[in-house]
């Protein structure tokens, strides 16, 4: 690791020519960027407003060379981003039951991604609140759950949530201008004390691959849990 210097919607927001440049440091591994991403802010511009997540915990997946990958077996229909240019969003569905969003980031040639694996909410709160903790029942009226500011976004369903970030967001690029998903780099970097490493979550292969990043005593940030048929 090292200090993480920098390196339907009806809105649309723009994005600095400074931070699309910045986001080059995306063309490496993704076990060299996953680190690199805390402290950045991802947010998302809707019709209801905007919702702002700044990044506190990650997980690194490298393509064809890590068993835990998507794209360990290879391209297909569901992981073509990951193949692709990095700076875009691969967006799936988890366990049946919420998305999951990553940053694809490789070195060239290859595939890979970072999992955002939870995230503080700095802008939106309300928002945020509001998407959180309406949880709908199969058939039933949807309840209601009072959550703590540092809940929002903690864990990856969770945070796509408190951004709206679906499906639909597939294949996002987040280059692009003007944008409605817009990744922006910290105003201050966290230091390299800060950030702390482990294995990662819920994997059976690979499993002890210390690809997880997080920002030590963040509250944000989720638990770990292993994976019962871990190798």
């Amino acid at each position: 690791m090292r200090d993480n210097s920098g390196g339907s919607d009806s809105t649309s927001g723009s994005a600095s020519s400074d931070t699309l440049s910045n986001l080059d440091f995306l063309n490496n591994r993704a076990s060299l960027v996953a680190p690199q991403l805390l402290g950045w802010r991802l947010s998302h511009e809707t019709a209801e407003g905007t919702v702002t997540v700044e990044i506190t915990e990650t997980e690194a997946y490298e393509g064809e060379t890590d068993p835990a990958s998507h794209a360990f077996r290879g391209l297909t229909a569901r992981t073509q981003a990951m193949f692709g240019p990095t700076g875009v969003l691969y967006i799936y569905r988890s366990y049946g039951n919420h998305w999951a969003c990553n940053i694809v980031s490789h070195a060239p040639g290859a595939s890979g991604g970072v999992l955002l694996r939870a995230g503080k909410v700095v802008e939106g709160v309300e928002l945020a609140h509001q998407r959180r903790e309406t949880v709908p029942r199969k058939q039933l009226v949807p309840r209601k759950v009072a959550l703590k500011d540092e809940q929002l976004a903690r864990g990856p369903g969770n945070l796509t949530q408190a951004l709206a970030l679906t499906d639909v967001h597939y294949g996002y690029e987040l280059k692009q201008m003007p944008a409605i998903v817009r990744l922006e780099r910290p105003q201050a970097a966290p230091s390299y004390s800060k950030i702390a490493s482990g294995p990662r979550v819920g994997v059976s292969q690979a499993a002890d691959w210390p690809w997880r990043f997080w920002l030590d005593g963040e509250p944000s940030v989720s638990a770990y849990r292993r994976n019962p048929r871990a190798d």
